[in-house]
């Protein structure tokens, strides 16, 4: 179960051996990539959550308005994926790790795609990254063509898709055919006219596009998903409530709180991650930490019925999550990280005793 978004039809490929990688641009040398030739680089595997940034957009726009596909809280998939490191290619090219600039000026590693959108005016989608995150092996950027142990299917961007651990989906382009080093960051229409964060102030009559920078890391995150929204429970009691949390450019989870009172009082919950790690548990080092991933955590919380449950996560680097969504709403409904709520409501018999 993992979701899937992409701005035109997904592009089917016929013959696999007629499939290449072109690289180039502001480097010393081109190389155009067989996925043989790639499957023979080193092969890499990152643990890492895929979040579109409009995870949460309906919510947002229950508030006020806004455009965009109406992503409850499930527009994010956490995937095994496997493929070459984009620095390991990148070095075909002339352009060691750890570069900010190429021998002839670039600075941004752009991603074209083979899909068409009507965005674009009927070409190619794409976006990029700074140079310096590319050639940084830490960043995991990877060349991907396997996804949790299988080859990627064609929803998913088969035969070759970036991943770019940490930054939203938009940046972790599917259908790969082109990765050029430039001057500038991508002008395509999703990195120059989209996801881009605005202030409230700012509608669809008065929007500057060029006054934001892309947006690139997501923020700290967490949501409920059990019990759901509107649910009814029986008396009062205990009751377990489970979800995920997660933050952008590596930073990991410290902690998520969870209130049974509409954020009055704080139960804090535990976390988990990977398939062994039991319920508690995360490593307290970096190497064994997936500082890609999410975290699944749960809490058993008193509660009394009808109840109104609210969780919020906190990084790494103390990050906090907006405590109401009116303070973040944006035209576009893009990273709504308000502390996630729900409302728990009693059985018709409880309701009777109450009143």
């Amino acid at each position: 179960m993992f979701y899937k978004r992409n701005h035109g039809p997904v592009p089917v490929l016929e013959d696999i051996s007629l499939y290449r990688l072109e690289v180039g641009g502001l480097a010393s040398n081109r190389c155009s990539l067989s996925m043989d030739a790639i499957k023979q680089l080193p092969k890499h595997t990152v643990v890492a959550t895929i979040q579109c940034a409009g995870n949460r957009r309906t919510a947002m726009s229950m508030t006020r308005k806004v455009k965009g596909v109406g992503w409850g809280l499930a527009a994010l998939g956490n995937g095994i994926w496997s493929g070459a490191r984009l620095s390991d290619v990148l070095e075909i090219v002339g352009i060691p790790k750890y570069s900010r600039v190429s021998a002839y000026g670039g600075k941004h590693v752009e991603f074209v795609s083979v899909d068409k959108c009507k965005e674009e005016n009927g070409g190619p989608y794409k976006g990029s990254i700074p140079l310096f995150q590319a050639t940084n092996p830490e960043a995991d950027v990877i060349l991907a063509y396997e996804m949790n142990g299988e080859e990627l299917s064609r929803d998913h961007g088969f035969p070759l898709r970036v991943v770019v651990p940490g930054v939203l989906g938009a940046r972790s382009v599917k259908w790969l055919r082109n990765i050029n080093i430039i001057a500038e960051e991508c002008q395509g229409f999703f990195m120059q006219k989209d996801y881009k964060m605005f202030p409230p102030s700012v509608d669809w009559d008065n929007v500057n596009w060029g006054s934001r920078r892309p947006l690139m890391d997501f923020p700290v995150q967490c949501a409920i998903c059990s019990p759901e929204d509107g649910s009814y429970l029986d008396g009062k009691g205990k009751v377990t409530v489970k979800g995920y949390a997660l933050s952008g450019g590596g930073r990991g989870i410290e902690r998520v709180d969870v209130s049974a009172d509409g954020g009055k009082t704080w139960t804090e919950a535990k976390l988990a991650q990977g398939p062994k790690s039991g319920l508690g548990y995360i490593p307290d080092d970096d190497d064994h930490r997936d500082k890609w991933a999410w975290v699944l955590w749960e809490a058993s919380i008193e509660v009394h019925l009808p109840a109104d449950i609210v969780a919020k996560a906190v990084d790494t680097s103390a990050n906090v999550q907006a405590e109401h969504v009116e303070t973040i709403w944006n035209l576009r409904g893009v990273l709504n990280n308000s502390w996630h709520r729900i409302h728990i409501n009693g059985t018709s018999k409880q309701l009777h005793s109450n009143l």
